[in-house]
């Protein structure tokens, strides 16, 4: 039983779910409202940058003890919304949960105005801006990302393989999207349960995402179906109430047969990416406060 808060809510969700709108721009501007709603960190300030011609933002959190690692945080929003103003404040919650004192989240190019892979190349220029432009050791990166972002941060780990690249030093995935082709049981399980997504919804922003250019089965598009052999260390949240529960069980599945070390957190009841909601429930704040121990451990 979710607590009180907690299911005030996800009652709210199905009249406020950012995509209920086939419009574009509503979509877009929901999710940046959603953004502002949250709770953040009193004291948190926000410094625009350009890494290696992407817009990113620094979000600066008060009370850091480890200078060195750093959060390299990837929005979700199925790659055509979300934005850095619909994911900083989660962004920042996690970095302050982990004793450090900054994330780095960029606005990667979207879809349907920029299609794969224009994600996940901006992706990887961020990476190697923070490794060769800011000095930050590979092993001191922390990768983080939800739904969409959580595919993208795999999809980054995957191009940083092709590349040569050093590895970051962790990868934390909530309730990503790693399945493009809709595979999972989940996405029929689940279906009724889940207050936010829909089978559809995710078939829309595959579509709007591929343009029919790619194989939807292609790993750096749906990362479950790309090798993780050398993955760095990786952690797992996701909501038992979601139609992507099967994306996060079927990685684990692959990063343990890969020989990653990998933990996976499910929550009883809990919806898509509740960890946005820090601060306004026991069981988000719960999460995040696991998800800053697994990175001071690493």
């Amino acid at each position: 039983m979710p607590s009180e808060e907690m299911q005030r809510i996800i009652d709210m969700v199905p009249a406020t779910a950012p995509f209920n709108s086939g419009d574009l721009k509503v979509r877009r501007e929901s999710l940046d409202f959603v953004g502002i709603a949250v709770t953040e960190i009193e004291g948190s300030t926000y410094q625009d940058v350009v890494a290696n011609s992407v817009e990113a933002q620094w979000v600066n959190v008060p009370d850091g003890e480890d200078h060195s690692k750093v959060l390299l945080y990837l929005h979700g929003g199925g790659y055509s919304v979300g934005s850095i103003i619909s994911h900083r404040r989660l962004a920042g919650k996690i970095a302050h949960s982990a004793k450090l004192d900054r994330a780095l989240i960029p606005n990667y190019r979207l879809a349907p105005e920029n299609p794969y892979p224009g994600a996940v190349e901006d992706a990887l220029s961020v990476y190697k801006w923070l490794v060769n432009d800011q000095k930050i050791a590979p092993d001191q990166i922390v990768v983080a990302g939800d739904s969409a972002g959580g595919g993208l941060s795999a999809a980054l780990l995957l191009s940083i393989k092709q590349n040569g690249l050093a590895m970051p030093g962790g990868a934390v995935f909530l309730s990503p999207w790693l399945d493009l082709t809709g595979s999972g049981e989940s996405c029929k399980t689940r279906r009724d349960r889940d207050p936010m997504l829909t089978p559809e919804m995710l078939d829309d922003f595959a579509t709007t995402y591929s343009q029919g250019q790619v194989a939807l089965t292609e790993p750096l598009v749906s990362p479950l179906f790309g090798d993780f052999a050398g993955f760095p260390k990786c952690l797992i949240q996701v909501g038992d109430a979601e139609i992507l529960l099967s994306d996060s069980t079927r990685f684990h599945e692959k990063l343990l047969e890969a020989g990653v070390d990998v933990a996976i957190e499910i929550f009883d009841e809990m919806i898509h990416v509740f960890q946005i909601f820090g601060g306004m429930a026991p069981e988000p704040s719960e999460a995040i406060s696991k998800i800053g121990t697994w990175i001071r451990q690493l």
